[in-house]
């Protein structure tokens, strides 16, 4: 989860680092901490917080070289400090590592190093691991590839790696397993970064590299082998990104910028996919299993967090269309059962970055079990879609906030698509039915600009809750998902304790916790529940909850009977979760702003969950 940037060519390697790291902060923002390398030493600054204390710590200290690298630290082994800070040393000083992932064996490791002399600076699990290559070095006199390659193969766990030798101020080291990695190409410079975020300033040429790969790089060439000492052939390939996408726009956050860019990354995310027209949806990342489709039993989808909340979603909208049975489980708890998977099973795979380390594994042991795997996934290049049969990108673009908003949407969208795309192939929707729903979906991104002009009530009404300490999220059919992403939102931005739940659940427990202090926000729009969601609400007004309603525009029975509504356009209720969501997100945003909260950067989390 942690964020990694190296370089190495003729420029001062420190700005670049450093604007690298700050791009990277969504991946962690505990510590931060720089090496950069000359010909005649190394020098190593880091300090706990995030990347501006660092560089206000170096202003007035000597950053020059051209070669460097640096890291932002999501903590796991050792709370947040500056001795616990990347980059680590070895024994001699000589070797430096910065890392991203875990070193399960650590502990075993670190208790052999112990008893052949060595000593540890810091907690954390990285360090050992640097350790373990300079003892491989020593005893074995191999040189540092080897040591690397020999030390990564007695190591368990997740990695991605940079090694500095100070006795070789003209070379990176690098490496992967379970934790991404990418290497910009440039011209007598390479680039190393945990995504292409910090690259595609300088570059649009880049390699994905492998998991179990080892690369030493200079500023002219680099050389890639596998664990087992096989050279590689790398594959450069071109970025299709803007460095615009990655800048604020004169938005005051990430977040709000990125919820109000839904109009146009629904409608990237279904161009070239659907024909109205025609009641047509085509799927190139899936098409070649368009035939497996019609004679599956089964769908299972894997994800977490958000990701699990659009799987639902999509559980909602393929069973109705498509008429497949569907599972949705948390990639966390899946990988660790023993599920009964066939070949007849499709599983999806969810994953806004495309590196969520849970369900990388969770589609490993499904893929062993025969299953054929689809991913979804937001990052071109990424693992899951390198390990998939087949997928669908979402195109929804880099999103910074650590908060998903806009690739929740993408990832509804992407599913709509699917479950259309395989009523289609089997028969379960007519053309016109198909025109009719396809019609409307092309409408979607206008109508999201519509439910984003509610902005100002919405802020509104957060200064009305901004200081509550538990709410109540709550709706029927596909608004049980909006309803549990609504609550996700507001929890890990705001840090109000929230809770999302199906609307008649409250009598079944969460009723208790209802009164004149309580939020209780419904999805309450025009739909097949509408009745049963207005009793719903009777039901916690009766208890004094403050009752705030997401309704259809233009409803006048729920505004009756509530304290605050929250309009959206009408539409087809299989496109509820596209334009109920929005509001939704509009007031976590301004009740974190409100409450002084890091909206970008809250805490504790980091945008792409990469252990365990």
């Amino acid at each position: 989860m942690c964020g990694i940037v190296g370089y190495i060519g003729s420029r001062d390697a420190w700005p670049i680092v450093l604007k690298g790291l700050k791009r990277l902060e969504y991946r962690g923002y505990d510590s931060a901490g720089i090496a950069v390398m000359d010909s005649f030493s190394q020098k190593i600054y880091k300090k706990a917080g995030k990347v501006n204390v660092l560089e206000d710590f170096a202003k007035e200290l000597d950053c020059s070289g051209n070669v460097g690298m640096g890291h932002t630290r999501w903590a796991t082994h050792g709370h947040p400090s500056d001795r616990n800070s990347h980059p680590h040393s070895s024994n001699s000083g000589n070797l430096s590592i910065i890392h991203n992932g875990i070193i399960e064996n650590y502990a075993t490791l670190k208790e052999e190093l112990l008893n052949r002399g060595h000593q540890f600076a810091s907690e954390t699990d990285t360090e050992v691991l640097i350790h373990l290559i300079e003892e491989i070095q020593s005893i074995e006199g191999t040189d540092l590839l080897e040591s690397i390659r020999l030390a990564l193969n007695e190591v368990v766990g997740a990695y991605a790696i940079v090694v500095m030798d100070k006795n070789q101020p003209d070379r990176l080291y690098v490496a992967r397993k379970g934790s991404p990695l990418v290497i910009g190409v440039g011209n007598g410079e390479h680039f190393v970064a945990s995504d292409a975020t910090p690259i595609i300033e300088y570059t649009k040429n880049v390699i994905y590299l492998n998991d179990n790969e080892i690369a030493v790089i200079n500023k002219d060439e680099l050389l890639i082998k596998r664990l087992d000492n096989v050279i590689q052939t790398p594959t450069i390939q071109e970025l299709n990104m803007k460095l615009e996408m990655l800048e604020k726009g004169g938005y005051e956050h990430f977040m709000l910028k990125e919820i109000f860019e839904q109009p146009r990354s629904i409608r990237d995310c279904m161009r070239g996919r659907i024909y109205p027209e025609l009641g047509k949806v085509q799927l190139g990342g899936i098409k070649e299993f368009a035939n497996k489709l019609k004679n599956i039993d089964r769908i299972i989808i894997v994800a977490c967090g958000t990701s699990w909340h659009a799987g639902l979603v999509g559980e909602y909208l393929i069973e109705d269309y498509a008429r497949i049975p569907v599972e949705v489980e948390y990639a966390s708890e899946f990988r660790y059962r023993n599920p009964i998977i066939t070949e007849k099973d499709v599983v999806i795979a969810i994953s806004q970055s495309g590196e969520t380390a849970d369900t990388m594994a969770a589609i490993e042991m499904a893929k062993d079990k025969g299953a054929t795997i689809f991913g979804i996934c937001n990052v071109a290049g990424a693992s899951i879609p390198r390990i998939s049969d087949a997928g669908v990108y979402t195109h929804a673009g880099p999103e910074i906030g650590v908060a998903s908003t806009k690739a929740f949407t993408a990832q509804v969208t992407v599913l709509t698509l699917i479950a259309f795309y395989m009523a289609q192939q089997r028969g379960t929707l007519g053309t016109a039915e198909l025109t009719e729903l396809l019609t409307a979906l092309d409408e979607i991104p206008d109508k999201v600009s519509l439910a984003l002009e509610s902005n100002e009530l919405i802020k509104y009404i957060a200064t009305e809750i901004k200081d509550a300490t538990n709410c109540l999220f709550l709706g029927r059919g596909c608004g049980f998902p909006v309803a549990l992403e609504g609550a996700l939102k507001l929890k890990e931005i705001s840090y109000i304790h929230a809770e999302g739940y199906p609307a008649a659940e409250i009598k079944h427990g969460p009723i208790a916790l209802i009164d004149e202090q309580m939020p209780v926000i419904f999805i309450a729009t025009k739909n097949s529940s509408y009745e049963k969601v207005i009793s719903n609400i009777q039901e916690v007004k009766a208890r004094k909850g403050i009752v705030i309603a997401i309704v259809t525009k233009g409803d006048r029975k729920v505004k009756d009977m509530v304290d605050y509504v929250i309009e959206i356009p009408d539409a087809n209720e299989t496109f509820l979760p596209l334009l109920a969501t929005i509001p939704l997100q509009l007031l976590s945003y301004h009740i974190a702003v409100m409450r002084g909260c890091n909206v970008d950067q809250p805490r504790n989390l980091a945008k792409s969950v990469t252990v365990e």
